[in-house]
């Protein structure tokens, strides 16, 4: 084996120096050395044997180069290249044609500043942004290989044998009594999910991810924000639940001090996705994912890994706070509103700054039929709004809501409501669950609602398919609200400036 490190590795970063004329730097991780052209990057994977990966022959740093541009196609198809041999002799390398003495993964490079903690620090992370991103992830995880039923890929003991091993890590930094509550918290999970585990086994939740899908890993690119980098080493930690996935993001922006992107994010991901029933592990996900970044941030400032960047989150404290809040907990607010009437977007401001589960009728009567949310159903063929695809509808946004409180979260059911029975049976099972139950009564002038409803017909890029005839049915038969739900409504005058905090505020009354 060529001595990688001393030798081959500084005079290829000289050979490429010479053909660029410019400088190339380098970048060390504990398993890997990048070197950074003023184009490309090439990464040459360390002879290392570790716990967690075996790089110890040529033929397996060959084998993981394929696999690294292999899986990290399926999300940056453009960033990675191909797998070039390395060869001539340690002392005088070149990639190209030969026989290989190593193997280099070639990528475009970036700037470091196009990468998603950067842009986030610079106030430049936008939400429609991340809204795109959500949803290609979820039709990356959607069309990801599930795990075979039987396999151990997310099973209850390996998801809890992984959040072990993250905590003893964390043994030294956290001391005793620290140490005796983490395990008191597993323990609990382990009895609490064992059964929600199985199920998403069966289900097929648990699929070829990402694996490592947090901040640092996302990157601006051509104007999307791309995912890259993902985990290739060890299939145990890529073949995962996709809540697991989904979970290390909204974590990295909650730890960050943006739980509002976070749950944007997650919003959009369910819109696109459907899985309301991983709701059921995401907070434990998410604790874990924590919990992996504490335990990253102590090799490094140990010297044992790569350097962090500055202004790091304490990854360990945004765990406890996961671990042992349940943020404003379960509680079940149902939209009323005529067709324009802002409803939908002030239950996504509310949902921001409540950290509140959306459900959409809009999105949730197109799944369906299979139907994407923003995909049109004119010329298909098919009756969205018949009176069983309507019943089929609020059946749905009930289960959802059923799973999503029961999950611990507050809620908000986004539809229009405008008949009476339909607002009684979401005030039925918040009485079920004892959930506390209120309305949000959005409202404009007639006027605003025909102008809303033309201008956004005539764009399209809403899930919303209400034209002006819809309207006008509704504003001639809806049953309005009565004296006992008017006393349960947050009556929103959509015309008017929006104060999300006041409204939260108010829907968390304790008088409600």
């Amino acid at each position: 084996m060529p001595p990688i490190d001393r030798t081959l590795v500084p005079a290829l970063r000289e050979q490429l120096q010479s053909e660029t004329g410019q400088p190339v730097a380098l970048v060390e991780t504990h398993i890997s050395w990048v070197l950074l052209t003023e184009r490309w990057a090439y990464k040459l994977k360390k002879p290392v044997r570790l716990p967690f990966v075996d790089f110890g022959t040529l033929a397996a740093r060959r084998h993981f180069c394929d696999e690294e541009i292999r899986l990290n196609r399926r999300l940056a198809p453009s960033l990675y290249l191909e797998v070039l041999p390395v060869c001539g002799t340690p002392q005088a390398p070149r990639l190209g044609d030969g026989e290989p003495i190593e193997f280099a993964v070639r990528m475009r490079r970036f700037p470091e500043a196009a990468l998603a903690c950067h842009l986030l620090r610079a106030g430049q992370l936008e939400a429609p942004a991340l809204a795109r991103f959500a949803g290609r992830l979820a039709a990356f995880h959607g069309g990801a290989e599930a795990a075979p039923l039987g396999a151990a890929f997310g099973a209850p003991e390996q998801v809890l044998r992984a959040m072990s091993d993250a905590l003893e890590g964390l043994a030294a930094e956290c001391g005793p009594e620290r140490r005796q509550g983490w395990r008191g918290w597993l323990a609990g999970e382990a009895e609490s999910l064992h059964m929600a585990w199985i199920e998403r086994q069966r289900a097929g939740a648990v699929r070829e991810c990402h694996g490592d899908l947090h901040l640092a890993n996302v990157v601006l690119l051509d104007g999307e924000l791309t995912a890259f980098d993902c985990i290739e080493f060890d299939p145990a930690l890529r073949w995962i639940d996709v809540m697991n996935d989904v979970a290390f993001l909204t974590m990295d922006l909650k730890a960050h001090g943006r739980s509002d992107l976070a749950h944007r994010f997650l919003d959009d991901w369910l819109q696109h996705s459907g899985d309301h029933a991983g709701l059921a592990v995401l907070r434990a996900y998410e604790v874990y994912r924590a919990l992996v970044r504490a335990r990253v941030g102590l090799l490094r400032a140990a010297g044992t890994g790569p350097r962090s960047p500055a202004g790091q989150p304490d990854y360990l404290a945004c765990a406890e706070q996961l671990a042992t809040s349940a943020g404003i907990g379960p509680r079940l607010l149902i939209t009323h509103g005529l067709s324009g009437s802002g409803k939908s977007t002030v239950a996504a401001e509310l949902m921001a700054a409540a950290g509140a589960i959306r459900i959409r009728s809009d999105v949730e009567r197109k799944r369906l039929f299979g139907l994407a949310p923003r995909q049109r159903s004119a010329g298909l063929g098919l009756d969205i709004y018949s009176s069983d695809a309507t019943r089929r509808t609020f059946e749905r946004l009930a289960a959802c809501a059923r799973t999503a409180l029961q999950a611990g979260y507050p809620v908000i059911v986004d539809a229009a409501f405008l008949r009476r029975a339909e607002r009684l049976d979401f005030r039925a099972l918040a009485a079920e669950l004892r959930v506390p139950f209120s309305i949000l009564h959005c409202h404009a002038s007639e006027a605003q609602l025909r102008a809303r409803v033309a201008a956004r017909h005539a764009v399209q890029a809403d899930a919303s398919e209400a034209d002006l005839a819809v309207l006008e049915r509704q504003l001639a038969s809806h049953e309005a609200l009565d004296g006992e739900e008017r006393a349960l409504a947050l009556a929103v005058d959509t015309e008017a400036a929006l104060d999300a905090a006041a409204l939260m505020a108010r829907w968390l009354s304790p008088s409600r």
